[in-house]
């Protein structure tokens, strides 16, 4: 996956932009702080997952939850998916994995993307937050109008995704509450830290409370886990966590060739009309940016320099947004899905096979109501 994101920037940046340029951008890349302490806090992410493992916590909590497994598999990704962490999807998916054997790598992988993103489209003060500012429309307002869109994601996912899947999840008869909440204290300790950092320190890097959040995680897990340093090695060996930190640097290498090429100017000259730009354009920028704000902050000047600042509405920003966001979804640029399909061994074919259907309905129904009621 990092070898891949490279050499599309390279293609990219080649057809696009002057090698002195593309150099830049490299350079750019590489010794930007903020990305590089991104890429070692999701190597750390995937440690955390990793030693909550080995060390039998992880077993804990699974053998105390009492749920069935299709509803734990909406609500374990989506109920981590709230939390405000940079790669959090290795954080999920080593609990997926309790759900069963019977279940494939690429089903868990579309799981694991899918259910993780429901609850944050509708989520206030992620994505939503930023883009309804740029839109000049009220945040809860903006929300109520993308609540049908989050009932479809849950609908799909549930026919599509599910299929087949039946019983409940093992567990012991007695509650055992130290080995319920452990492992949860410990998953919750990262983004806590990162978030109360981050509000007593507004002013400094954001990854810098990120790196210390994930590492006292880290910790914790290693202390509570009762393990010892060699016991690392093995989970090192196992998790692999520099192939996830260069995943994020190809993923940044990527991003910031594209920003620096003409291809967003390219994009606005074939805007023709309002349902193609806010539906089939916002989704392609979703998905070649694997982004929400960025796209939408290129949509948005596109349709307003088409269309004018009047012709914005909540149910059109509704419509865009949700577009967006399913591009985004299954982008192979967002970090969740890479590192899902490096987590489960899944392959990115077996992945959009998967989800195919759920997007390309989630799409078509957007292209229906903006017609309808555009």
């Amino acid at each position: 996956m990092w070898l891949g994101f490279i050499a599309g920037a390279l293609i990219l940046g080649i057809i696009n932009l002057k090698p002195i340029v593309i150099f830049q951008q490299i350079k750019g890349t590489v010794l930007d702080p903020a990305i590089l302490l991104l890429g070692l806090a999701v190597g750390i992410i995937s440690l955390i997952g990793g030693v909550l493992e080995r060390s039998g916590l992880m077993e804990g909590l699974f053998k105390n939850l009492r749920l069935k497994r299709k509803l734990f598999l909406i609500f374990g990704p989506a109920f981590l998916g709230m939390l405000p962490m940079p790669g959090g999807a290795l954080l999920s998916a080593p609990l997926l994995l309790r759900a069963g054997e019977d279940i494939s790598d690429k089903q868990y992988t579309a799981i694991n993307v899918w259910f993780r993103h429901a609850l944050i489209l509708i989520y206030p003060l992620g994505a939503l937050l930023v883009t309804s500012k740029m839109a000049g429309l009220y945040l809860y307002k903006a929300l109520l109008f993308l609540i049908p869109g989050f009932l479809l994601m849950i609908v799909l996912g549930w026919i599509f995704l599910l299929k087949g899947i039946k019983g409940n999840l093992p567990s012991q008869k007695h509650l055992n509450y130290k080995a319920l909440f452990t492992p949860i204290g410990i998953i919750f300790a990262a983004p806590l830290i990162h978030l109360l950092l981050m509000t007593l320190f507004p002013d400094i890097l954001t990854e810098i409370p990120l790196i210390i959040g994930v590492s006292v995680s880290l910790i914790l897990a290693i202390l509570l886990g009762k393990m010892k340093l060699l016991d690392l090695f093995p989970v090192i060996k196992k998790m692999k966590p520099l192939k996830y930190f260069l995943i994020i640097i190809g993923m940044f290498l990527f991003l910031n060739i594209f920003e620096a090429s003409n291809i967003s100017a390219i994009i606005s000259q074939i805007a023709i009309s309002k349902t193609f730009t806010i539906v089939f354009i916002a989704a392609f920028l979703g998905f070649v940016t694997g982004r929400v704000q960025m796209p939408f902050a290129i949509v948005l000047p596109i349709f307003y320099s088409r269309f004018g600042a009047d012709a914005m509405s909540y149910l059109l920003f509704a419509i865009m947004f949700f577009s967006t966001y399913m591009g985004y979804i299954v982008s192979p640029i967002h970090p969740c899905v890479s590192v899902s399909l490096e987590f489960f061994g899944s392959s990115l074919k077996g992945f959009y096979k998967k989800l195919f259907w759920p997007a390309f309905i989630s799409l078509t129904t957007a292209v229906i109501v903006s017609l309808v009621c555009i």
